[in-house]
């Protein structure tokens, strides 16, 4: 969720001590991002990147071995760094909860905000690309993995069922983010938020 490097940065000083797949793999992953799949070139990237085609198809094969090598990545930082912010509320699973909205208001916030990676990328493509949607669904059901276990050390009767509802909130919100660049929305998803795990079944203790 946080900065990340972006094709400008690599001009400088890192660019001389990443290897040439790192630099391409960071380059493509912002202009990817950024600027779109179907409109970034190979030729871009590899020229932003200082790297070679012969780099580029020995260790990603193709623009679609790339885009993959891209969306592993960024789905993982985005997961390891949305569930960091979580943990800054303190231990307590419920407060980490509730400070789901907070955490989407720091990345919307920041300097870097392009959306869902998965979904921009899924939006580009055709529907019936099983692999991307089978990379999209992985990072989904992380996640929903991640939710369940708050919801369940949190005391909710049904983690699951829950975890599926905040997911929707989290992709709802991101992509009205998306559209309309309007932080009211993030009030909005604060009350949504709040309703959903207020009305969500408690275990008894």
């Amino acid at each position: 969720m946080g900065k990340m490097l972006s094709a400008s940065a690599l001009s400088g000083p890192e660019a001389e001590l990443a290897s040439p797949q790192a630099r391409i793999l960071e380059v493509a992953r912002e202009l990817f991002c950024r600027d779109g799949i179907h409109a970034t070139g190979i030729d871009r990237i590899l020229s932003e990147a200082g790297a070679s085609k012969m780099t580029l198809y020995t260790r990603y094969g193709s623009k679609t071995g790339l885009l993959r090598a891209v969306l592993l990545q960024e789905g993982e930082e985005w997961r390891e760094r949305f569930f960091a912010q979580l943990g800054t509320v303190g231990a307590d699973p419920a407060a980490q909860l509730r400070a789901i909205i907070p955490a989407l208001k720091t990345w919307f916030s920041g300097e870097r905000f392009y959306g869902c990676a998965f979904m921009n990328a899924v939006a580009e493509h055709q529907k019936e690309e099983p692999w991307l949607r089978e990379l999209a669904g992985a990072h989904h059901r992380e996640i929903l993995a991640k939710l369940g276990n708050l919801a369940g050390r949190a005391g909710y009767a049904e983690p699951p069922l829950l975890a599926r509802q905040v997911l929707l909130l989290i992709d709802g919100t991101i992509a009205a983010l998306m559209v309309s660049g309007d932080p009211l929305v993030l009030d909005i998803a604060s009350r949504n938020l709040d309703a959903i795990l207020s009305t969500a079944q408690r275990t008894r203790r």
